[in-house]
């Protein structure tokens, strides 16, 4: 079997399993399989594959017809530019996110935070990325050991110096110790499970996804316990769910400075206010 034949194969097998993107999908799949960047399959079509390497690639695409995101499949995901390690105990870092940083990034420009908190961090995508981009003293939680577990293996692979704690949303964190929170909380109301596609629903991690029966609920609690761990004049960035920038603007009423940034569709994406 061929590369190229392997490959055709694939597309198949997927479009008829009616997997989003099938193309790109077997293309990565094969590529994993083969241990190869996507190039190769272009340059050298004629590559018989091994046994190994046809057991693997079929193996890959029984789990992504049987629902399983492909970043759990090959455990890797790009955020603002570098690779990240995902497995299912982590959310799959999203496109969306990046606009988290930039909001945070345009901070720093007028006021270099000393200490960052990333709140539920997950993959770590948040925490490291603002500790290589601004250099400043960066903190992430997460109440699950077994993100934090992979967190930290992504901050050690990308060289960035970030200290990690297991707790309960900022239960962990001194008071006024940061003078910027981040996070990227879990929103989805527990009353839309259901509605959700089976690779999130089934695959993602639920601690991680679902914000309580309205999905209001942790939004609530971070904004409450911020002033706590901010200093004065320090700024909370949370990433927006749809639907949810009236509501989090409204508990954000005692606050400076509410800003709210949106996505490239003009989607309400990032909130930010100033203690």
């Amino acid at each position: 079997m061929t590369a190229g034949t392997a490959l055709l194969q694939g597309v198949q097998l997927l479009e008829d399993g009616g997997v989003g993107a099938p193309r790109l999908t077997a293309e990565v799949l094969l590529c994993h399989a083969l241990g190869r960047e996507r190039v190769y399959l272009y340059a050298h079509p004629e590559h018989e594959l091994t046994s190994v390497e046809w057991i693997h690639y079929g193996r890959y695409l029984h789990e992504r017809l049987n629902g399983k995101p492909t970043q759990y499949i090959t455990q890797r995901q790009e955020f603002y530019g570098r690779e990240f390690r995902v497995t299912s105990d982590v959310l799959i870092p999203r496109p969306e996110t990046e606009h988290v940083v930039e909001v945070a990034l345009n901070l720093a420009k007028e006021r270099a935070p000393a200490r960052i908190l990333d709140v539920g961090s997950g993959s770590g995508a948040l925490a490291v990325t603002l500790r290589l981009e601004t250099g400043a003293e960066t903190w992430a939680t997460d109440i699950s050991p077994a993100a934090v577990a992979v967190a930290a293996g992504n901050a050690h692979r990308l060289c960035a110096a970030v200290q990690f704690a297991v707790c309960d949303l900022m239960a962990s964190i001194a008071p006024a110790a940061m003078d910027l929170i981040v996070s990227n909380p879990p929103y989805v109301p527990t009353t839309q499970r259901e509605g959700l596609q089976r690779e999130v629903r089934d695959w993602e991690p639920h601690v991680a996804l679902f914000g309580g029966e309205t999905g209001f609920e942790i939004y609530e609690r971070i904004i409450a316990d911020a002033p706590r761990v901010l200093r004065p004049g320090g700024w909370l960035v949370m990433e927006l769910g749809f639907g949810s920038c009236e509501r989090v603007s409204a508990m954000l009423g005692g606050w400076n400075d509410v800003q709210v940034e949106p996505d490239l569709a003009g989607i309400p994406r990032v909130i930010a206010a100033r203690r």
